[in-house]
């Protein structure tokens, strides 16, 4: 495994500040001559570290998202190479240590988590969510299922009823979190779908959002618990949760203009459809499980297996497709998954690339704004075709690195 800052380019000055957020500026070489100075002592030459193509990528993808704080964190067959940089001055720890607010992308390890229970024998997806909340009857003759909820055809809209309402006071600092559990279930209970689950599909934080109530409920387990011990245990993932602490090791995130501080994201009731942050390490070790669940543990292997298949087409031409936890787009060589996500104070792409072996996670410490590129410049760096050494059932083939 590495972890590295890019060394300058040949023939180019060293990089440094906020003109440049690529690595950060070294002293001047042992022997250079100072102003004044009658001679200088020749240092010897030390050879240059290699400067390897996927450096150059990622340096070119810090520099395009133009933001704070940047990580892209890249992994070839298990090679891994992590780059950091920003228009801000380094934070206290290294970039690359910090944990990110993942926002959306925290969908992905939600329909691990079902994924797992479903191959557990512990749920099938097609249970109601209504029943399993209130312990009453199913809700109408097409009740919301598990299913439906994970992969956005429930019929429920983005938000539930009463959250523009209960959300304002603090719209530009943390609206969820003045929507607790209860409030998400309750709205739940009380709306009356205007479509038949299954036939249409809208994209819901709200419908994930209950989905995890549910399977809370299913289990007897608190959904923190549950995800920790069936998802972020099993592959170490110890630098990630599911809340700010006063730790130091969480990022700050910024506003559109870069500089204004936002207060951690409190996703309230929503934990299931936005609440995990973690380190780009840990979003690496995610994703590589991803590509390799011959290496995972065997509880989760058929999970990771199955969330790679597809599940839904839609669109006029059924070219959008999805699994239970991934967006999923073609590509020359094989299918490319993909999920991003995005708080108040900053952004997140997860990706990873099975024909390629090939991962990707990406995060940014800046709000959404028109025309922002950091979503595209990620897409765009895992789309790139390259040869890889990943096996069609999952594990790793002859000569492939471990991370």
């Amino acid at each position: 495994m590495t972890s590295r800052r890019l060394p300058p380019w040949p023939g180019e000055p060293e990089p440094s500040g906020a003109e440049n957020p690529g690595p950060r500026a070294t002293a001047p070489a042992v022997g250079a001559r100072a102003p004044g100075a009658v001679t200088a002592i020749r240092a010897p030459r030390v050879p240059a570290p290699e400067v390897t193509p996927d450096d150059r990528l990622l340096a070119d993808a810090v520099t395009a998202s133009d933001a704070p704080d940047v990580v892209f964190a890249l992994s070839r067959n298990g090679h891994r190479t992590i780059l950091s940089g920003g228009t801000a001055p380094p934070p206290p720890l290294p970039r690359e240590d910090l944990r990110y607010e993942t926002g959306s992308a925290t969908k992905t390890f939600t329909g691990l988590l079902l994924a797992r229970l479903i191959h557990s024998g512990a749920l099938s997806g097609g249970e109601s969510a209504t029943a399993l909340l209130d312990g009453g009857p199913p809700g109408g003759a097409t009740p919301v299922t598990l299913a439906h909820l994970i992969t956005h055809t429930s019929g429920l809209p983005a938000l539930p009823a009463g959250f523009f309402l209960q959300g304002l006071p603090a719209w530009h600092t943390n609206p969820y979190a003045r929507f607790p559990a209860s409030r998400v279930v309750d709205a739940y209970l009380r709306h009356r779908q205007r479509h038949r689950p299954g036939t249409r599909w809208r994209y819901s934080n709200y419908g994930v959002a209950v989905l995890g109530h549910a399977l809370a409920a299913a289990t007897g387990t608190p959904w923190e618990v549950l995800l920790t011990d069936r998802v972020l245990r099993p592959l170490g993932l110890d630098g990630t949760t599911l809340r700010a602490d006063d730790s130091g090791l969480d990022a700050v995130g910024r506003g559109r203009d870069g500089g204004t501080p936002v207060p951690p994201f409190d996703a309230g009731g929503f934990q299931a459809a936005g609440a995990v942050r973690a380190t780009p390490n840990d979003l690496l070790a995610f994703l590589e499980a991803h590509l390799y669940p011959g290496d995972a543990p065997p509880d989760l292997a058929p999970a990771l297996r199955a969330v790679r298949r597809p599940v839904l087409r839609r669109g006029l031409t059924h070219r959008h497709v999805h699994t239970i936890a991934w967006f999923r787009h073609p590509t020359d060589g094989g299918p490319m998954y993909f999920h991003s996500g995005a708080t108040l104070g900053q952004q997140a792409f997860l990706g990873f690339r099975p024909d390629t072996g090939t991962a990707l996670a990406a995060v940014c410490t800046r709000r959404f704004r028109a025309r922002d590129r950091f979503v595209a410049t990620a897409y765009a760096l895992l789309a790139e075709d390259r040869p890889g050494t990943s096996g069609a059932d999952g594990t790793r083939r002859a000569g492939a690195g471990h991370p």
